[in-house]
């Protein structure tokens, strides 16, 4: 078994020199430099086992020489594990000023190490990238769990598309509290509501959609309630349509059931109702939803039972 020096002597052997394959065919030459990729792949991996000090050296060889971009990435992952300052500098180098997609695997690799001084340096990156760039670094907090750095984000831009982009990506972690935060921001859009129910905060989806003060608030916050399902939220749905006059309101919740899949709401509501139209709009849904309760509900309708 090889010891740890082994194990170094034979990657910097790989990386320092290169390999000349003669009087060969094409294909012979394709399979040459497939098995080399790979044994400096599994080489690269070894490191895994090796302490930072001696680690390092040789990621930086790997980075700096005329390597594949796969064996490079590779490189950079090993990076984000080096818990030495110095392979985090390298790594925000990376992020910083290296190109295309190694620039943005550089990015994804800081929210995988989650060093906390990297993670800092994200946000410039944000501000000035272009959208593949923001798209990583929001990656690289979602990787990170960093949803304080997301929210600041959020709260602090003035672009609209940004500011959808990080409340999108608050959905997607969860952050209830991040979230409430940003409830009481001038003009809060659709995005927003669609993050609380990404989040499954069906408490603030429950405020908004009993605020009638906003009808289109309202109504998007009712549907955005079908996403989050469950008995409470599709009982609330329930209630909403029962106790509502406004026709927009009620469809609104009628969306929200079909999203939620609860067919014993609207059958309680169909059969609740007097107004024939009403009546056979819910007798709809239930066909659309796969009731198993449809074909009762059929047989009583064309037996002159309401």
């Amino acid at each position: 078994m090889y010891n740890r020096s082994r194990i170094i002597f034979i990657l910097l052997a790989l990386f320092a020199t290169s390999s000349a394959v003669a009087q060969t065919s094409v294909s012979d030459v394709t399979d040459v430099t497939r098995e080399t990729e790979e044994l400096k792949l599994a080489a690269l991996q070894a490191l895994m086992m090796a302490p930072s000090e001696r680690a390092l050296p040789i990621v930086k060889k790997v980075l700096q020489g005329n390597n594949s971009d796969e064996l490079k990435e590779s490189a950079l992952f090993i990076l984000s594990q080096i818990g030495l300052p110095e392979a985090q500098v390298i790594l925000v180098d990376f992020a910083r000023d290296g190109d295309g997609e190694m620039r943005l695997s550089a990015i994804r690799m800081i929210g995988i190490g989650g060093d906390v001084n990297a993670l800092s340096e994200l946000s410039g990156l944000y501000d000035s990238g272009d959208a593949d760039v923001r798209d990583a670094v929001l990656e690289a907090y979602l990787i990170a769990d960093d949803s304080a750095a997301v929210y600041k984000l959020a709260a602090t831009t003035d672009d609209k598309n940004s500011f959808e982009e990080a409340v999108h990506m608050l959905g997607m972690m969860g952050a209830h509290d991040e979230l409430r935060k940003l409830r009481d921001r001038s003009g809060m859009s659709e995005a927003l509501i669609h993050a609380y129910a990404m989040s499954g905060d069906a408490e603030t989806l429950r405020e908004l959609a009993m605020d009638g003060s906003d009808v289109e608030r309202q109504t998007q916050a009712i549907e955005a309630m079908g996403m989050v399902g469950g008995r409470e939220v599709s009982d609330t749905l329930v209630e909403i349509y029962s106790n509502s006059d406004s026709d927009d309101v009620k469809e609104a919740a009628l969306h929200g059931l079909l999203m939620s899949g609860y067919d014993e709401g609207v059958l309680q509501l169909y059969r609740e109702s007097q107004d024939m139209g009403e009546k056979r709009e819910l007798l709809e849904m239930l066909v659309m939803m796969g009731s198993d309760q449809i074909y009762d509900v059929i047989d009583q309708a064309l037996s002159g039972n309401r």
